[in-house]
C-alpha cells in the first residue's frame, strides 16, 4: 500500500470546517435571541425621531398610551368585589383625575402599599359607600374599593395579607378602606387599635328606623321569601317586644356599639357623619370630613350635581361638561309600606339610644 500525504491532509481541514460550522450557528442563534429581546421591550418612553428631530425630553403627551393603563379612575369601581351592587354608573370616557401624580408615582418608583391611616367604618345603609367615592375624588387619597373585612372575618391572614389588598400610595397620601360592619363587630376596635393607635375613623350615621328598613329592603331584594319586616321587627307585636337580635334592629343602637370603641379610642379620632347631610348637603359634610383627616378642601360643591330622579346627588368632574356618575340601580330602592304604627314604636325604641348617642357625641342629628 502507498502512502498518500493528501489524505491526511484533508482531515484537519474538514475539523476545522466543522468548528466553523458549529460557531456560526451559535453565532445566528445569539443575534436571533437578541433580536427577539429587542422587539419586546417597551418604547412608550421613546419616540423615534428623523435625523433632522432627534430626541427630546419626555414630555406628557408621549406617555397617553402608558397614563390610561396605569393611572387611577377615581369613579371606576367597576373590577371592585363589592361595586357589582353598590356601584357607580361610569362614563369610560373620562380621563383619570390625579393624572400627574399618578404618572410620576409610576416613573420614579416612589408608591408603595401602606397600612390604612383611615378607616370607614360604619355604619350598614347609611351611605358608606357613596363616602367613600366622595372621597376618591381628592388626589391624596387612595382607597380600596371592595370591602376588605379584615378586622372581622379574615384576621387570621395577618397585616402583610392585609398590607397587599391596599392601593399603593406616594409620600403624603392617604390610604383608606370601608367595612361597615366593622363598628358593630365587638373585636374590631381593638384588633385596628393593636394596628395603630393613631388610626381615624369615620362613621356615616343615618336615621335608624329609616336605615332599618332599608336594610331589611336590600335583604327581601336578594331573599324575596323573607318574612314581613313587622314579623322580624317584634318577639311579640302584642306585648310591643322588640327583638334586639335582629341586626337590622341592633345595628341601629348606636350608642351601645360607640362605648366599644370609646373603650380604645378617643373621641377625638371618630369622627360622625351625617347620612342625612350627605345628600341633602354634600359638599358641607365633605367639608368636615376633609378637615378631620388634615387634608386641603379639594371636594366642594363644584364636584356635586343632584339628580331629582335618583334622589342622591350624582359626582362630576369639577372643571368639566362630561355627564355625572350617579349611584347604582341598586341604591335608591324603594321602600315597602310599613304600617305607621310599627314605625312608631321603633322610634319609641330607639329615642332612648339616639339621647345617649346625641350625649356621646356632642351632636343632635334630629331623627326624634
Amino acid at each position: 500500500m502507498e502512502y498518500s500525504p493528501h489524505c491526511h491532509a484533508t482531515q484537519p481541514v474538514k475539523n476545522k470546517l466543522f468548528v466553523f460550522c458549529i460557531m456560526l450557528s451559535l453565532w445566528v442563534y445569539m443575534l436571533y435571541c437578541c433580536v427577539g429581546y429587542c422587539s419586546t421591550t417597551p418604547s412608550f418612553m421613546m419616540e423615534e425621531r428623523s435625523s433632522r428631530n432627534p430626541l427630546r425630553p419626555l414630555q406628557k403627551q408621549d406617555l397617553e398610551v402608558f397614563l390610561k393603563s396605569q393611572s387611577r379612575d377615581l369613579l371606576n369601581n367597576e373590577s371592585d368585589a363589592d361595586s357589582k351592587g353598590d356601584g357607580w354608573e361610569e362614563n369610560k370616557g373620562d380621563v383619570a383625575y390625579d393624572e400627574d401624580l399618578g404618572v410620576a408615582g409610576a416613573l420614579n418608583g416612589s408608591e408603595t402599599k401602606k397600612l390604612p391611616q383611615a378607616i370607614i367604618i360604619g355604619v350598614k345603609k347609611g351611605g358608606t359607600r357613596a363616602l367613600l367615592e366622595f372621597l376618591r375624588l381628592h388626589p391624596d387619597i387612595r382607597a380600596v374599593g371592595a370591602e376588605p373585612h379584615f378586622f372581622d372575618r379574615n384576621y387570621e391572614k395577618g397585616l402583610e395579607w392585609y398590607r397587599e389588598l391596599m392601593p399603593k400610595t406616594q409620600e403624603g397620601q392617604l390610604t383608606m378602606e370601608k367595612t361597615p360592619s366593622y363598628f358593630v363587630t365587638k373585636e374590631v376596635p381593638g384588633r385596628i387599635h393593636a394596628m395603630s393607635k393613631d388610626t381615624k375613623l369615620i362613621v356615616v350615621v343615618r336615621d335608624p328606623v329609616t336605615r332599618a328598613i332599608s336594610d331589611y329592603t336590600q335583604t327581601r331584594s336578594k331573599k324575596p321569601d323573607i318574612p314581613s319586616f313587622e314579623s322580624l321587627t317584634f318577639k311579640n307585636i302584642t306585648a310591643n317586644l322588640i327583638d334586639t337580635s335582629w341586626s337590622a334592629v341592633q345595628i341601629g343602637m348606636y350608642a351601645r356599639h360607640l362605648e366599644q370603641w370609646l373603650q380604645f379610642f378617643r373621641m377625638s379620632q371618630l369622627l360622625f357623619v351625617s347620612g342625612e347631610r350627605l345628600i341633602s348637603d354634600p359638599a358641607g359634610e365633605m367639608a368636615r370630613v376633609q378637615h378631620f383627616l388634615g387634608l386641603r378642601r379639594e371636594v366642594t360643591h363644584k364636584h356635586f350635581h343632584f339628580n331629582p330622579a335618583k334622589g342622591f346627588p350624582c359626582l362630576k368632574r369639577a372643571e368639566s361638561n362630561s355627564k355625572p356618575h350617579c349611584l347604582g340601580k341598586t341604591k335608591g330602592r324603594t321602600h315597602p309600606n310599613i304600617h305607621p304604627d310599627v314605625i312608631q314604636r321603633l322610634r319609641e325604641f330607639y329615642k332612648p339610644f339616639n339621647k345617649k348617642f346625641y350625649h356621646m357625641t356632642g351632636h343632635d342629628f334630629g331623627w326624634d
